[in-house]
């Protein structure tokens, strides 16, 4: 028997601008959803001003679920669309 970890895959982004990076960050964790973690934000600098301007992406984490199959082919079809795969262990 075969045992797999499985998770939602889900991102979403935010554009935030501060005038220091510590700002930035903030601003970022403002729109940060319960279950997602912040995985990137490039930060540039605004031509002309004396702020900066971030992307931050951001993913989801939670939601981790079980699921088991006989074999790695039945248990790949029983993954749902927009779920990813991340372990596997055999029993």
């Amino acid at each position: 028997m075969l045992h797999a970890l499985i998770r939602p895959v889900e991102s979403s982004t935010a554009d935030v601008i501060g005038t220091t990076l510590a700002e930035v960050i903030v601003e970022l964790d403002q729109h940060r959803k319960p279950g997602f973690d912040l995985v990137s934000a490039p930060v540039r600098m605004l031509k002309g001003e004396a702020k900066m301007e971030a992307t931050g992406t951001f993913k989801r984490v939670d939601g981790v679920r079980e699921i088991d199959a006989e074999d790695m082919t039945a248990l790949k079809a029983k993954v749902p669309d927009g779920w990813l795969m991340l372990t596997v262990r055999h029993s």
